[in-house]
């Protein structure tokens, strides 16, 4: 380990490498480069990562080929320029809004008017469920509301979200190609779900089963591809790949210790994990997602080693209702402040570790494969 680089350092380095090599823009490149896939009539990109995976297309199609993107508030680059052809929405995420209705009809509308003969191109990747919606007859946008409120707070895992979702929505879950009369559409996706299953990311908005036009469905980032890219890094930099698992699959308090007694006594080196982890939480939570609360939690059971530390953040960048990523923790940080206790049971641990220092903020990745956590044990 190079003597001026500090743990956090390395782990920062490493996480960069893992979203680095999922990056929306580079899994497009790779499908699209030169004579591999003919040109599509119409483009819908949706998710987290849409402008990204949008960007990845060859110029030539994104000059000509009409797109409708739908993303993130604030994941939108500044050096977009506004076109005829290409149409930008925002929307909310993680808790849908009217804008996510608004996106939603338009998506809907834009698959719809498609030719008879048309070659129609989904990129899909995470957050679409929250950024577009039509709701099926008899429901409302706080029916919407609750549902997701409910969904976020008691520690319900993706597949059950995805079952409330789908019962109330026109377009997830298959819906959405249902209302494609074109003659093939391929989609392309980025996973953030447990088996990179197309039916859960997105709520299954870029999923098909029908038959009645040719459908091509392509994973072109996931989390396995990222831990592998952390892995290669870490060896790289002379570290040793101790573990590279995808098990972060449970609430942030079974993670913890399970984490912990992997680490605690296992070899020096870099122990590598994935997944989305679930949180339940209190009825007025404070600032702070799942990969945070996590953290902090982490934090209590390093109190005073000075061989472990730990970095867990999402790799879209972003983390519950906040602007950021994850944390990176030590055997300090619980006692770095007073009050750690407190944040974890008011789901406040984002305030707090922006107080300590050990907030991971990122800005918006342009990838979304679920969540990383890193910890560098060093010898002795």
């Amino acid at each position: 380990m190079p003597s001026e680089d500090s743990p956090r350092q390395i782990l920062e380095r490493l996480f960069n490498a893992g979203v680095q090599d999922v990056l929306g823009a580079r899994a497009v490149a790779k499908v699209f480069e030169p004579g591999a896939q003919p040109r599509p009539d119409a483009i819908l990109a949706i998710g987290k990562a849409a402008y990204s995976m949008y960007e990845g297309l060859p110029e030539a199609i994104r000059a000509q080929v009409p797109a409708l993107i739908v993303t993130k508030h604030g994941h939108t680059p500044p050096t977009h320029q506004p076109s005829d052809h290409v149409q930008v929405l925002e929307s909310s995420h993680p808790t849908p809004s009217e804008a996510s209705l608004v996106a939603g009809r338009l998506a809907l509308e834009f698959v719809e008017s498609c030719a008879p003969e048309s070659r129609l191109l989904v990129l899909v990747s995470g957050g679409a469920s929250s950024l577009a919606e039509v709701l099926q007859d008899g429901f409302t946008f706080d029916d919407l509301a609750a549902l997701t409120r409910d969904s976020l707070s008691d520690g319900s895992d993706i597949g059950e979200i995805n079952r409330r979702r789908a019962a109330i929505s026109r377009i997830k879950a298959g819906g959405l190609l249902t209302h494609f009369h074109g003659a093939s559409a391929q989609v392309l996706a980025i996973s953030d779900a447990e088996g990179d299953d197309i039916g859960v990311i997105g709520s299954g908005i870029g999923a098909y089963r029908s038959g009645a036009f040719d459908y091509a469905l392509q994973i072109i980032a996931s989390n396995a591809l990222a831990r592998q890219a952390v892995a290669d890094a870490a060896v790289q930099e002379g570290l040793t790949v101790v573990a590279n698992e995808e098990n972060l699959y449970d609430d942030i308090e079974a993670i913890a210790p399970k984490i912990y007694d992997i680490c605690k006594d296992g070899a020096p080196g870099v122990y590598i994990f994935g997944g989305e982890p679930t949180v339940i939480l209190p009825d007025n939570p404070g600032k702070g997602g799942r990969n945070q609360s996590l953290g902090l939690l982490l934090a209590r059971y390093l109190q005073g080693r000075g061989d472990l530390t730990c970095l867990v953040a999402g790799t879209d960048g972003t983390d519950g209702v906040t602007d950021a990523a994850g944390a990176v923790v030590d055997g300090g940080s619980f006692t770095r402040r007073p009050g750690a206790d407190e944040a974890l049971v008011a789901a406040n641990a984002g305030a707090y570790l922006s107080d300590c220092g050990d907030q991971l903020v990122t800005g918006p990745t342009g990838t979304n494969v679920m969540d990383l956590l890193l910890v560098l044990k060093r010898a002795g």
